[in-house]
């Protein structure tokens, strides 16, 4: 069996044994295919027939913007575009940014099978051998994906930011867009830092260039500004599985680049305007947070083993400030020092805001106020805000009640965790396959996880987790050490190493 064809069984029966669904049902796929999208009229409007299965007609008038320059940046591979952006300057440095969203409820009607679907998954995963998408193909890469050259409905966050990075909220709409250009995060990155030719459509979309650098220094604005405010910059290089020809040859680090960040900023300027828009209209919300990490004093043990000082209680801004200063004095270990952070960090999870309650917010962004809504073709927490969002947009009442978006947001949480599981077992076959013929060879590691269950380490070239073994004694997370690759097992996705110092 190939790498491709034995990390795909696993993936599958990864996928059942933590209550996810691998298949679509017989009929979420024939609902798929019955599905007939809109029309876009001149003036705006649409034009759907009865049953095409969708709230497409609900969440206020729908404006026409297909003639704006908007274009999405994504990676190589992604079929299912969930944004497109476009920027336009205004008086004294300011500018506008217009993000749109892909308008997944106007084709999915709740509690259909399709929807049925995603709620139990609650998110697509993504495996080293195969993607088990939350909605259907001909959905998510096809009708509901923000797709160059087509017509496509979308929920508009629309932001004024300032000459300083401050983010106010202008609007919130449906409308019709049209993406003139699907460019790709490493290449677009590569044009940004002056290190890359610029990417084809680059050159042939008249004014494209100019947007795309309007929209980075936009960004950094943002981005500047929640930094003063304590927000973290991370960077953890998670492994992403190379093949060549069906068979398994790298599991090298996704890092980040300038044209990553600017997806990145928008869409967390674009969240926390959601999370204020549903507040401002008495609706209740699906939050995203990250409470403050219990684990705070092994965060400054370890910023101490490195010489540095944290305060005794959790402190966002102080450190954000030693990831800077380390990413600057050691950059070829950041990611390890990142992941290290991230790990006694703890998860983010979803809960349940009713209107005029103040939640506990993220710390790593630095936000009290944080919806997931800019990926509704991957996560139904966005498919959730988009319901609510367009309820308010068309003055109805809240299609979901407190009771049972906290009883979603458990699920979510419940369910965004399985999924993350699944991709690491795995990202451990795809590990144990790669390295099974490097028995006895020798590696940097930095220990990555400490429980009940054991000691675990990543290694940087390839990009591996496994568990140690033997010497395992008095570490804890963020330690380096040396190890020795003493077994591995592909069908159990284990990948053993013992400390040699």
């Amino acid at each position: 069996m190939s790498g491709t064809g034995e990390l795909r069984r696993i993936a599958r029966r990864a996928m059942l044994e933590r209550g996810l669904l691998p298949d679509f049902s017989p009929e979420a796929m024939r609902q798929a295919a019955a599905v007939r999208p809109p029309e876009a009229r001149a003036d705006g409007g649409t034009g759907r027939a009865a049953g095409t299965g969708g709230a497409g007609g609900t969440g206020g008038a729908v404006r026409d913007l297909r003639a704006l320059l908007w274009s999405s940046v994504d990676n190589d591979d992604s079929r299912d575009l969930d944004q497109i952006e476009v920027v336009a300057p205004l008086a004294g440095g300011a500018a506008r940014v217009l993000i749109g969203i892909a308008d997944v409820d106007a084709l999915v009607e709740r509690d259909s099978p399709v929807d049925a679907h995603a709620r139990r998954n609650t998110t697509s995963v993504y495996t080293a051998a195969q993607i088990f998408s939350m909605l259907p193909e001909r959905l998510s890469t096809d009708l509901t994906s923000l797709a160059p050259d087509s017509d496509r409905l979308a929920l508009v966050i629309e932001l004024s930011v300032s000459a300083e990075g401050v983010v106010d909220e202008a609007g919130v709409y449906r409308a019709w867009v049209r993406n003139h250009a699907q460019l790709a995060y490493d290449s677009v990155g590569a044009w940004l830092a002056g290190s890359g030719a610029a990417p084809a459509p680059i050159e042939q979309v008249p004014g494209l260039a100019e947007q795309l650098r309007q929209q980075d220094e936009i960004a950094a604005r943002i981005k500047s500004l929640r930094r003063a405010h304590g927000a973290l910059e991370l960077e953890t290089g998670e492994a992403r599985a190379v093949f060549e020809g069906g068979v398994l040859t790298d599991l090298r680090p996704d890092e980040k680049n300038r044209a990553k960040e600017i997806i990145e900023d928008f869409m967390i300027a674009a969240n926390g305007a959601i999370a204020r828009f549903l507040a401002a209209r008495g609706f209740p919300s699906l939050r995203r947070v990250l409470r403050a990490p219990e684990r705070w004093s092994r965060i400054a043990a370890l910023a101490a083993s490195l010489g540095e000082r944290l305060p005794e209680s959790s402190d966002a801004a102080a450190l954000d400030a030693f990831l800077r200063k380390r990413r600057a004095a050691d950059p070829t270990r950041f990611a390890d020092l990142s992941l290290a952070v991230v790990k006694l960090l703890g998860r983010g999870e979803y809960v349940a805001q009713r209107p005029g309650e103040q939640g506990p917010g993220h710390f790593a962004l630095a936000v009290l106020d944080y919806a997931h809504s800019t990926a509704p073709n991957r996560r139904f927490p966005d498919l959730i805000t988009h319901r609510l969002v367009k309820a308010a947009l068309a003055g109805q009442s809240s299609p979901y009640g407190p009771q049972e978006l906290e009883a979603l947001a458990e699920h979510c949480t419940l369910q965004e965790t399985n999924a993350t599981k699944v991709e690491r077992r795995v990202r451990k076959s795809a590990a144990a396959l790669l390295l099974a013929p490097r028995i006895g060879e020798r590696f940097e590691a930095v220990v990555t996880g400490v429980n009940e269950d054991g000691v675990w380490v990543r290694i940087a070239r390839p990009m591996a987790e496994g568990k140690l073994v033997r010497g395992a004694e008095a570490l804890d997370v963020g330690d380096c050490i040396e190890v020795e690759l003493v077994q591995t097992d592909v069908e159990r996705g284990f990948v053993d190493f013992a400390r040699t110092r």
